[in-house]
């Protein structure tokens, strides 16, 4: 045995058991499906995909992977799905290297209001390769102008419209994202990333009717591993009219293996997808849809008692796990940064995030961002969450009192000793 990373496995244990965890792409998968991940499929390489591998002895690891594509075709009702992305910028990269030429334009949510690094961003692959341009919110509503994005398609003319974000707390209107890139003749990706667990529960709005390829993560709000996957409603024909050598067209669905396949990625990590394939059994039992409407009323509860105790939610409010709270309305010489760390001291764990418009850089932010769905996996409701924004609001309000902190961290601690996480 390892005693030293087995002794800071146990102080990562401890310090989860005992913490409120409020970063919004952070959830407690089950036990199982982190047995899975520690399981002897870690030892086995299946380049390739089920009945077609480059490798032999895959005869129980094909079972494994066709049983987690089955899941998630039947829990978001998808005709198509790759679970092989080690992560959900990999599921990006992969649509990218499938759909798109290096220097064809793109049209993706801007990174300072809410979008991901691999939507465009200049320091990302998807920024260095294509040619990326933006959409973002309005200053005043917080939210995401429709007539404004159809305006920036019509200017662009983006070969692919990318809708999805790491910090906006809106449900998404795909139906007119389709829309707008039928009438420029783009394809639309909607990276769901983090509302997939609350679309999988159908509490928000399904993007797969609209939307020609979907990208996720498999942790977050689905509560899986972490790892990512690319599913279409349905399959189709590409669109650039490539066929195969016998004149058929190429479907969109061998397109997209391939660029997973051999294109971005070696080997699947088939321990992985065995805990994907847990996480998605996980997902279509009833009390998934029981944890969802939780996790949205806690948010919602959140958000509320922020704003009465004068923080301001960027868009007013939240109709997903997440917020992002604007803390220059609280308190202006209090940088995300400052707010994090005094969290931290108290054992309340966020992220210092960028607001819209922001007057700092990226490294202080005048933001922190806060889900929802890790403490409703621990058992949270209203009550507890009311709780910990009164907490969050003293810790930041006397971040230079270490007593105070001290005093808050004695008080979470105790909470979280009546919410057990693992055995």
């Amino acid at each position: 045995m390892d005693s030293v990373i087995q002794h800071l496995i146990q102080e990562e244990l401890q310090r989860q058991r005992q913490g409120i965890e409020l970063i919004a792409s952070e959830n407690f998968a089950s036990q199982e499906v982190i047995q899975a991940m520690g399981s002897c499929l870690t030892n086995k390489y299946a380049e390739g995909y089920p009945g077609k591998r480059y490798y032999g002895g895959c005869e129980v690891v094909d079972q494994v992977e066709q049983i987690a594509i089955d899941r998630l075709c039947a829990l978001f009702g998808a005709e198509y799905a790759n679970v092989q992305p080690h992560s959900g910028a990999q599921a990006n990269a992969a649509v990218f290297l499938g759909v798109l030429q290096p220097g064809d334009p793109i049209l993706g949510f801007d990174l300072s209001h809410g979008g991901h690094l691999s939507h465009g961003s200049s320091v990302n692959f998807s920024g260095k390769v294509y040619n990326a341009h933006f959409y973002g919110v309005d200053q005043e509503t917080g939210r995401i102008d429709m007539d404004k994005v159809a305006a920036k398609a019509r200017e662009v003319k983006p070969k692919l419209i990318i809708c999805g974000a790491s910090a906006y707390s809106r449900d998404w209107d795909y139906k007119r994202f389709r829309e707008i890139a039928d009438e420029v003749g783009a394809l639309v990706l909607a990276d769901i990333a983090h509302p997939a667990g609350l679309i999988a529960a159908d509490l928000l709005t399904d993007p797969l009717p609209y939307c020609h390829i979907i990208s996720s993560t498999t942790h977050k709000t689905l509560r899986g591993p972490r790892g990512g996957i690319i599913m279409m409603g349905k399959d189709f024909p590409n669109p650039w009219g490539r066929t195969t050598k016998k004149g058929e067209p190429i479907m969109m669905s061998t397109i997209l293996n391939s660029a997973v396949f051999p294109g971005m990625q070696g080997g699947p990590l088939e321990h992985v997808i065995a805990a994907k394939a847990i996480a998605f059994g996980e997902a279509a039992q009833k009390s998934f849809i029981s944890y969802g409407q939780q996790v949205i009323a806690n948010a919602h509860t959140m958000a509320n008692a922020f704003v009465s105790r004068g923080y301001k939610i960027i868009s007013g409010g939240t109709d997903n796990h997440m917020m992002l709270i604007d803390i220059r309305t609280k308190s202006p010489d209090i940088s995300g940064r400052d707010a994090e760390n005094a969290l931290i001291k108290a054992d309340i764990t966020v992220n210092k995030n960028m607001v819209p418009f922001d007057s700092r850089p990226a490294l202080h932010t005048s933001g922190i961002r806060i889900g929802s769905a890790a403490m409703t996996t621990r058992g949270f409701k209203e009550s507890q969450c009311e709780q910990v924004v009164e907490w969050v609001d003293e810790a930041i309000v006397y971040r230079d009192n270490e007593s105070m902190l001290k005093d808050i961290r004695s008080k979470v601690n105790t909470l979280m000793s009546n919410f057990p996480l693992y055995p």
